[in-house]
């Protein structure tokens, strides 16, 4: 149980390049204490939602506030629930696998010339980007707005598991792979 609400064994990941990456393990507490950060590829043991609750914390308003960021989650993954119905933990995985780019550029240098190469992204990657991108969406939609972070939150979450481009996310993952097919 995620929250002591929501039921994290009918959640499933539908890219299987992904299915590795994420991680929905039930967790009492999502307070890891960076206790992965040793491992090579640790944050793949982390529970997702507990990387998405870290993601939150990046900006100069959450820096450090983590219980902050976990009422936030929370208040968002219920107003989620009551909006859509569903498991908020499932809208969440789709939002991820829509807000992960597939390709992106990298510079190659040819003697002295810096040339755009397009290369395809790893879905540990693919899965940092959407978080960070959903999060970066969230905190800009209530900065200087009425609005506030969790109904922000859930709405960026909504949006980008229906894939709609007026979802911050969506749009920065359309825009990177606009430019990497640009660059093939």
């Amino acid at each position: 149980m995620l929250f002591d609400k929501y039921d994290v064994n009918s959640v499933e990941v539908h890219d299987p390049g992904m299915v590795k990456y994420i991680n929905v393990k039930s967790a009492l507490n999502l307070h890891t204490g960076g206790r992965f950060s040793s491992y090579y590829a640790g944050k793949i043991n982390m529970n997702v939602v507990e990387r998405l609750i870290n993601k939150l914390m990046r900006t100069e308003k959450w820096t450090g506030k983590k219980y902050s960021a976990y009422k936030i989650t929370k208040d968002a993954f219920d107003i989620i629930a009551d909006k859509t119905k569903q498991n908020p933990l499932q809208i969440l995985i789709n939002a991820i696998e829509n807000a992960g780019p597939r390709e992106e550029v990298t510079r190659l240098k040819y003697g002295g010339i810096a040339v755009p190469k397009s290369v395809d992204v790893s879905p540990s990657r693919r899965v940092d980007e959407a978080l960070r991108n959903i999060a970066t969406g969230a905190t800009n939609a209530s900065f200087k707005s009425k609005k506030s972070i969790v109904n922000c939150l859930a709405d960026e979450i909504m949006l980008a598991a229906k894939n709609d481009a007026s979802s911050f996310a969506i749009s920065k993952k359309e825009e990177i792979e606009r430019v990497a097919q640009s660059a093939r």
